[in-house]
């Protein structure tokens, strides 16, 4: 197989290996959540505490709907690393070619679907009076180019399945600088508004999926498709359901629970909703490092069930739990020491900017203290993910919602804000419970099907 210009995760030490695929990762992470960083912050700052709260009203919807279309593709690159693992390039090129059928249509359908109900969505999220036009100019947009986000989350999750994971990040930064440059224009120079920063955000995506897919297409010679590989078929495509429409829902499912806490924190008041905005933002930055080395263990438990050595599964996640563990001591650190200067960058010139600020530490110290359960979450979900089981794993979203919802009911009413920000750690611990048997089971399961050594062979075999 011609292996040149992509990486492969079954063969050597896996702390270098991990290490060498997350860092390119995480900073293509990191340029992405970039996006929304900008948007929010020049919007906060430009726009006022009002337009803050309803570009962050939106989130959880946002979460909803993207964070499926992102599980989505993400479920679509586990045949694809599993076949590469295998060394198939046939059934890797005919995938990948099934994928691009499916997520196109499926990403059609949600476009349509979505932007007709924005109205309603933000009307059941309780979204204040006086924040929902803007609300709905900003998340509208978004929805309507879902076809945009879903070209570079496949294209870029093909290329993470063959061990690429750089470049992906060369189109995610000059995107970034180019959306920060378009927010500029679009919301300061044209008084587009939180509309301006909606089409920034499509614009520079755009241009990052276009980019992986040029280079898919003249530097990956596996990834050629002949016309066999192109054609569709059934079986393939039911596979591909199968893998990504669970791991999709998983997102949507999980963010069914931060609608319902979303709906209470609205309930608060537009000062809260600002807070929460703008202290998500940073922590969404802080959850660069987890997701870069979650999306990794994806790709490393994928690649090495088609190689048939789940022992290296076990060895990589221990891995990646030291590495987290460390980086988590470190949010909170910066969280506690240097999280009200961070908050500034949101808020400017309004009689409520120290209400934001100290509401905004509070929720931020809340979700950074347990931060340690949140990496667990993420690396056990894609591992088991990645070793094909996207539905055994979709029932940690489900424990997430349930804590959530939970949460909102029975706290939020007694404690008000307090309660709204326990609503992740508990969620968290609670899909925890869930994933640690899971994992257990689904890998014992996994060696028996493949024919692996056991526990102890395995470790003697490492």
């Amino acid at each position: 197989m011609a292996r040149s210009t992509v990486k492969d995760l079954t063969h050597g030490s896996p702390l270098k290996l991990i290490l060498g695929f997350s860092v390119p990762l995480l900073f293509g992470l990191f340029f992405q959540q970039l996006y929304n960083f900008v948007d929010t912050a020049i919007v906060g700052r430009t726009l006022g505490a009002e337009a803050l709260a309803a570009v962050g009203s939106t989130g959880c919807i946002n979460f909803m709907i993207l964070g499926f279309c992102m599980g989505m593709c993400s479920g679509f690159s586990i045949p694809i690393a599993q076949a590469f693992g295998a060394q198939d390039e046939t059934e890797l090129r005919r995938f990948v070619g099934n994928a691009i059928y499916v997520s196109g249509a499926l990403s059609i359908v949600l476009a349509v679907v979505t932007s007709l109900l924005c109205p309603w969505m933000l009307r059941m999220l309780n979204t204040p009076e006086d924040i929902i036009g803007d609300a709905l100019a900003y998340i509208q947009p978004i929805f309507m180019a879902i076809p945009v986000t879903v070209l570079y989350n496949m294209s870029s999750g093909i290329l993470r399945s063959l061990g690429d994971s750089k470049t992906p990040v060369y189109f995610v930064a000059m995107a970034a600088l180019i959306n920060i440059a378009l927010d500029i224009v679009f919301i300061i120079h044209f008084d587009m508004g939180v509309r301006g920063a909606a089409i920034a955000t499509i614009i520079s995506q755009l241009f990052s999926g276009v980019g992986c897919l040029i280079v898919m297409k003249m530097r990956f010679p596996i990834l050629q498709l002949s016309r066999d590989d192109r054609k569709f078929r059934p079986q393939m495509a039911s596979q591909l359901v199968g893998m990504g429409i669970p791991m999709g829902l998983q997102f949507s499912i999980t963010a069914i629970g931060s609608v319902v806490i979303q709906t209470a924190i609205n309930g608060l008041g537009t000062v809260y909703v600002a807070a929460v905005a703008a202290a998500s933002k940073l922590c969404n930055l802080f959850y660069c490092v987890i997701d870069a080395l979650a999306t990794t263990m994806a790709t490393f438990s994928g690649q090495n069930v088609g190689a048939r050595k789940v022992y290296r599964i076990h060895k990589g996640l221990k891995t990646a739990v030291i590495i987290g563990a460390v980086y988590s001591v470190a949010v909170f650190l910066v969280a506690w020491l240097l999280g009200r200067p961070l908050l500034t960058l949101f808020v400017s010139g309004d009689e409520t900017v120290a209400d934001v600020i100290a509401y905004g530490h509070h929720y931020l110290l809340y979700n950074t203290i347990p931060y340690f359960l949140l990496l667990l979450v993420n690396l056990l979900r894609f591992s088991v993910q990645g070793m094909g089981f996207t539905r055994a794993a979709m029932f940690a979203g489900v424990a997430e919602m349930i804590a959530r919802t939970a949460v909102a009911l029975l706290l939020v009413p007694v404690w008000q804000f307090n309660g709204a920000c326990l609503a992740n750690p508990l969620a968290w611990l609670a899909a925890d419970l869930f994933l640690f048997p899971c994992y257990l089971h689904v890998s014992k399961r996994l060696a028996q099907r493949l024919g692996c050594p056991d526990r102890k062979d395995e470790l003697h075999a490492a």
